[in-house]
């Protein structure tokens, strides 16, 4: 009895030794708060008025005319990519499709045995050529004429909402003529217009955020797309940025913003870090910034420039971004390319953010 006992107590010995080893063995991602970068010379910034805009917006239409069988379709109503839009009646196109299908079968037997002839020296070289050229030319008269059939039916590009219908069923519409005007789900976007003389500066541009009278206090940080390369007719230079949610509510298209532009005419851009993100090593300051996409880190260098009596400090780099989300607390426990996990804002259930 004792020595079964034994055996017992050993077996149970390595399970839990075991099961000790394989949860060592799993990774888990440390937890880190964050920060966003900010910009340390406020008198450096440009502001101008600003419209938020869909990241995509068109309007769709028929590649053929006739008369719509049915809309399917509402205003404000969601979509998703490859949904039936509208459809005009193919009676028509079905008609013609028939027509030219019993056509290009007849074609096409005739073509192909004045072919085989010539292989066997059973015709001219001029009346092969004849038959080659005319059972291409009734290919594709008959491929167009399918395709007119499939364009018949109206789909959605992308996934996104409609916003305006232009035309209900039983309604005759024109080739081209916009049916409905339909907008994507995406990350909207800001539109800005800037003068000749802010456009000459723009490789100085170092940061860009945008403020809403609908959501006071709450500073939005945005990534610049593009910037038009020829004046439009008032002389001015269109921007195209990105909004940068980070948790806040995200504006609807059509809202007015005021966007600030912020420059470093004298080098690299001026930065407001916290101390806390800053990592000694080597002699040299680094923070981490963070990628929502991956939610790892990428260890940036930075150069301290001034300690400022709130906690926070400025610093200049080339490799760091306004508006960018670093790490601020836990800089000390992470590495390189590590994959973190960021700590949830406050919420009713979390107060003071400490779950």
């Amino acid at each position: 009895m004792k020595v079964s006992f034994l055996f017992k107590f050993l077996a149970m010995g390595l399970v839990l030794t075991a099961c000790g080893k394989k949860e060592s063995n799993e990774k888990v991602a440390k937890i880190v708060q964050l920060d966003v970068v900010t910009n340390a010379d406020s008198q450096n910034s440009m502001q101008y008025p600003g419209k938020v805009k869909a990241s995509e917006e068109i309007n769709l239409s028929f590649k053929v005319a006739g008369n719509i069988l049915k809309n399917y379709v509402t205003e404000g109503q969601q979509v998703r990519q490859g949904q039936l839009i509208a459809r005009i009646d193919p009676t028509d196109y079905q008609i013609q499709l028939d027509a030219t299908e019993a056509e290009y079968s007849q074609v096409k037997a005739e073509c192909e045995r004045v072919m085989e002839l010539y292989k066997e020296n059973g015709t001219t070289a001029n009346n092969n050529d004849k038959a080659v050229y005319g059972l291409k030319q009734i290919t594709a008269k008959y491929k167009h004429h399918k395709d007119q059939l499939g364009y018949t039916y109206l789909y959605a590009p992308f996934s996104g909402s409609i916003q305006k219908v232009y035309f209900d069923s039983h309604e005759i519409v024109a080739a081209g003529m916009p049916v409905v005007t339909m907008m994507s789900n995406g990350v909207p976007e800001v539109e800005i217009n800037i003068p000749a003389r802010a456009y000459t500066k723009r490789n100085t541009f170092s940061g860009y955020q945008c403020t809403f009278d609908s959501y006071p206090g709450v500073v939005y940080h945005l990534k610049l797309i593009n910037i038009s390369q020829k004046a439009n007719t008032n002389q001015l230079y269109t921007m195209r940025l990105q909004i940068v949610g980070n948790g806040n509510p995200m504006p609807s298209p059509g809202m007015n913003t005021t966007v600030s532009i912020f420059s470093s005419e004298n080098g690299a851009a001026k930065l407001t870090v916290p101390n806390s993100a800053l990592k000694e090593e080597n002699g040299k300051s680094y923070v981490f910034a963070f990628n929502n996409d991956t939610k790892t880190v990428e260890q940036k260098e930075v150069e301290i420039k001034q300690l400022l009596s709130n906690g926070k400090c400025i610093v200049t780099s080339n490799a760091l971004q306004l508006g960018e989300q670093i790490v601020k607390f836990g800089v000390h426990h992470i590495s390189n390319g590590e994959t973190v996990e960021p700590v949830k804002a406050n919420s009713q259930t979390n107060v003071g953010g400490l779950l």
